[in-house]
């Protein structure tokens, strides 16, 4: 069964496996210890963290680790803002950073401190020149994730960071999704990443403070990990992670090949599949990730159809997720959320499994839309109105869109529909809507329940 959700998480490389399992035997006892046990595991310990500060760019001395990548940004943001405090509470983000960066946020902003999220393009990116802008006196940390989670844009790391620096500003680098493919730009001052997310255990996460970054980790203090990460080491696991890094980071060819991969799924979604809108940057991304969405279709459904046929993948859309909402990603970019679906390919991944995926794409896609009742055009109407109204009230996504779909030609050029919905998917997926179709998208109003999205028909 192909699984392409390496993403969310990488399966085991053969070289964490066999680490794994002469870690068990080698490295069980306490690296603190002097004895022959705590000498050998020390040795391993250090190894391990050799390693991983190599392909991280830093000394070993600047990194620790973790329980877990999340672990790591929550101690990264918090040593940090604590470590500056005398020069302000303010903290700068992009909106499209993983959730334990938002979460960082909001705790930090119920504690009295403040934020500001920096907007992204279309494609996901940031602009540095709007980044630099939201760095202030008072900023105390800047935080950017190296590539995106969910649409595998890359960030302008390198030209943020030289910004931070000439503010005297702290960078936090989230690397989880790019660190197993290659190294991040240098002027960070932090950087968090995850073991699970490039074929290492999970339970594993990575956290550098360069020296000369005030730190002052919070919590109760360890004796461990120069004291950012309290807790006995999980040693096996940690050794695990580091070879496989070191494994990964020596695949080059296998990034080349599964960029090709990635390329053709790209192309060949938007050629077979109607109303697709493919998104993020397709130059500037993740060798490995692709994300897609299509009109009309329920994505929930539409990952239970395909992992029916045995594919394995995931989605951002609103329709997956256990909070009704839109993924913040691809709300912050401003494209469609309805039927989104994350490929990300694993090493290893073999081509006839891509193409098998995009024989079977097609027709999955058409089913579940003719399931739902969308339409195949807009029908065109004898006698446009000046006006309609579709009331969607209570109904998910994507229905309030294909309704509308369903009547915009039976209005006369230059009217309106206007969509009565209360799902806040609607927020996000009618403007794209009008964005893919050539339609006028004019805004929000006020209704008496949930939210009137006001469209004009242009053609």
């Amino acid at each position: 069964m192909p699984y392409f959700d390496a993403a969310s998480a990488a399966p085991l490389h053969p070289v964490a496996r066999q680490a794994l399992l002469a870690a068990l035997d080698e490295g069980w006892a306490d690296p603190a210890r002097l004895y022959r046990e705590g000498r050998r595991a020390r040795l391993l310990l250090d190894a391990a963290r050799e390693a991983a500060a190599e392909a991280v760019g830093c000394r070993p001395d600047e990194l620790v680790f973790t329980s877990s990548g999340t672990t790591a940004v929550h101690a990264g943001i918090a040593g940090a803002l604590s470590g500056r405090r005398r020069v302000g509470r303010h903290l700068a983000h992009s909106a499209v950073e993983h959730s334990s960066v938002l979460h960082s946020a909001a705790a930090h902003e119920a504690a009295g401190g403040s934020c500001t999220e920096v907007p992204v393009d279309r494609f996901g990116a940031v602009d540095p020149a709007a980044f630099g802008g939201a760095l202030r006196a008072d900023t105390a940390l800047a935080c950017l994730q190296s590539a995106n989670h969910e649409v595998g844009t890359e960030q302008p790391v390198a030209e943020v960071a030289a910004l931070c620096a000439e503010a005297g500003v702290p960078l936090l680098v989230d690397a989880a999704q790019s660190l197993g493919w290659g190294p991040v730009p240098a002027g960070w001052s932090l950087l968090t990443a995850s073991a699970h997310k490039w074929g290492g255990p999970a339970g594993v996460g990575l956290l550098a403070v360069r020296k000369g970054t005030r730190f002052s980790p919070q919590g109760p203090a360890g004796e461990r990990e120069s004291g950012r990460a309290p807790g006995f080491e999980n040693l096996p696991a940690i050794v695990a992670a580091a070879a496989s890094l070191r494994a990964v980071r020596d695949a080059a060819a296998e990034a080349v090949r599964l960029r090709a991969l990635v390329d053709r799924i790209r192309s060949v979604v938007a050629e077979r599949v109607p109303d697709v809108e493919v998104v993020g940057d397709p130059v500037r991304r993740l060798p490995h990730l692709v994300t897609f969405s299509c009109l009309y279709v329920d994505g929930e459904t539409l990952l239970h159809e395909l992992d029916r046929r045995e594919f394995s993948v995931s989605s951002g859309s609103s329709c997956t997720s256990s909070t009704l909402t839109p993924s913040h990603v691809l709300k912050a970019m401003g494209v469609l959320s309805e039927g989104n679906v994350r490929v990300s390919l694993p090493p290893g991944t073999a081509g006839a499994d891509v193409d098998r995926f995009l024989e079977v794409l097609p027709e999955v896609v058409a089913e579940v839309r003719e399931r739902l009742g969308a339409p195949v055009t807009a029908p065109a109407s004898p006698a446009p109105a000046a006006s309609l109204v579709v009331d969607a009230l209570g109904r998910r996504c994507p229905i309030p869109v294909i309704e509308l779909a369903k009547v915009i030609g039976e209005v006369a050029v230059g009217a309106t529909v206007t969509v009565l919905a209360d799902d806040e998917a609607a927020r996000l997926d009618i403007p794209a809507w009008c964005e893919m179709r050539g339609q006028e998208y004019v805004g929000e109003e006020p209704a008496d329940r949930g939210s009137a999205y006001v469209v004009r028909r242009l053609s």
